[in-house]
């Protein structure tokens, strides 16, 4: 496989300098490659605090790593040419969870449009340029004359949202990282959001990394997703099996927190969750033991690597030891055949 943007054992720590005693560990060898050659939704789930908004800033560049790498094109960022610095800000964009804090309120929303042409030389004349934003903007499901001209604060969320969007598509870029795209807007505009970035995807060969909270909109869209605990990888695989068929404890936890359409049965398990004190969190051994209700003795011990349980599917969890372990760069066990 040839890889196009990768994490490579990437551990993110916050805090812990010489006047600050403590330090969060944000993200924990964290590994993760983009196919260059099969362009691909990958899920990023979890719940709030597991690290995917870091994530999503280190695969940026916006923050460095504390210790290993993230290759583009196997170029690491840090070590990076201005030249191929310049390539990866074009061909690697970002759609933010906020679609109104990424605006200039002092600007007319035509600004988002106009510098990232001018900048990257995407037209040679007004006119071109003019052509080039017309298309985009309709691409997302937009009309240009009832868009342009006005501030942010003129549009709606889900106006704003989709012109994020079209900014992103504007530079024709081959991975988009969608940081919560949709959790802003209401359902309807979800769908349009979400049915964009699979559009992308299939009509254009833009892979993207669709980081989310919503394992719905997640199994909607992704071909892969990567379950996230605490910084830590705790599933990954083809999105099928995971959503349907989840092996992991905590993917077991998020899956029966969805209310089923159902007066006889409203949670897929039966199980309460457990819940977990400050003083029970340690990283000593498997970060989920103080909430898992499978917990055993080896959990309290060491951190269990990831168990290749079935040829597209890796999870983190000593209820598979019996299982091969997995290869130690977390890429993508399989993909889905949707």
């Amino acid at each position: 496989m040839t890889t196009l943007l990768e994490a490579r054992h990437a551990t993110r720590i916050f805090g812990g300098g010489l006047f600050d005693r403590t330090a969060t560990l944000a993200l924990d060898d964290f590994s993760l490659a983009i196919d260059a050659d099969r362009p691909a939704i990958t899920g990023v789930v979890g719940e709030s605090g597991s690290g995917k908004t870091t994530l999503a800033r280190v695969l940026l560049g916006l923050t460095a790593p504390t210790t290993g790498q993230i290759l583009y094109q196997s170029q690491d960022l840090q070590t990076m040419s201005r030249q191929g610095w310049r390539r990866f800000r074009r061909d690697v964009q970002v759609i933010f969870q906020d679609p109104y804090g990424v605006y200039n309120p002092f600007y007319r929303v035509d600004h988002m449009l106009t510098t990232p042409v001018a900048k990257f030389g995407l037209a040679t004349s007004r006119a071109k340029a003019r052509e080039l934003i017309d298309d985009v903007l309709r691409a997302v499901g937009l009309r240009p004359e009832e868009t342009l001209g006005r501030f942010p604060h003129q549009l709606s969320g889900g106006q704003r949202q989709r012109i994020m969007v079209a900014r992103a598509l504007l530079l024709s870029p081959r991975v988009i990282l969608a940081d919560e795209p949709v959790s802003m807007v209401d359902a309807s505009l979800r769908a349009t959001i979400l049915a964009s970035l699979s559009t992308m995807n299939r009509d254009r060969g833009i892979s993207i990394v669709y980081i989310t909270h919503d394992l719905a909109t997640a199994y909607q869209i992704s071909d892969t997703i990567v379950v996230l605990y605490r910084g830590s990888v705790a599933e990954i695989g083809d999105v099928e099996l995971v959503v349907k068929q989840p092996r992991h404890p905590y993917t077991q936890l998020l899956l029966s927190s969805i209310p089923l359409a159902s007066p006889e049965r409203t949670w897929l398990t039966a199980k309460e969750p457990v819940p977990v004190a400050a003083a029970d969190r340690s990283d000593t051994g498997c970060k989920f033991a103080a909430r898992c209700p499978s917990v055993a003795p080896p959990c309290r011990e060491a951190a269990p690597p990831l168990f290749q349980t079935d040829p597209a599917r890796a999870v983190a969890c000593y209820l598979y030891r019996d299982a091969p372990s997995a290869s130690g760069d977390h890429s993508e066990p399989g993909r889905s055949s949707r």
